[in-house]
């Protein structure tokens, strides 16, 4: 279900890694109590893909094969939903069990990953079973498709 890419110097696994360790961007607010951060690693057969939200409002999405998008939430197309992911992450956020695992999914799964400001946590499940609603934490992965959306939509304009 999960796959170990090579630690190399790669442009997308140093941005992931940034992230990863991350200390917290933001204080809790009233909003987000625990949650300052969300990214979602989807694999694909020729690599991966990461989308990444913080409550500073970054929203980025990198790929293992060249390019992404940077900076995306200083688009207010982009920062509205890129708040509404990290609100749901928010409420599902005691389904989602501590893990300091950061392994890349296989094709066709997603690890969905909550950053809080005590820990992180992750979900790791199949694509199908979040895209067709029987995982019980598929509001959030349709929650990071509509920032994906906007992220294409942006990326379409320019």
């Amino acid at each position: 279900m999960l796959r170990r890419m090579a630690d190399d110097d790669s442009t997308y696994l140093r941005l992931r890694r940034m992230v990863l360790d991350l200390d917290p961007v933001t204080a809790p607010t009233a909003e987000l109590p625990r949650v300052w951060g969300a990214l979602m690693d989807t694999g694909y057969p020729n690599g991966a893909a990461t989308v990444v939200c913080l409550a500073d409002g970054t929203t980025s999405l990198y790929t293992s094969t060249g390019g992404g998008i940077l900076g995306a939430g200083a688009h207010e197309s982009v920062a509205a939903p890129s708040r509404q992911l990290l609100a749901v992450v928010e409420k599902h956020l005691n389904q989602m069990p501590p893990s300091t695992e950061d392994t890349l999914p296989n094709p066709d799964w997603v690890v969905m990953r909550a950053l809080t400001f005590t820990d992180r946590r992750a979900v790791p499940a199949e694509e199908d079973e979040l895209a067709y609603n029987r995982h019980a934490l598929a509001e959030i992965f349709h929650a990071f498709h509509a920032v994906i959306t906007q992220l294409r939509l942006l990326d379409d304009d320019r």
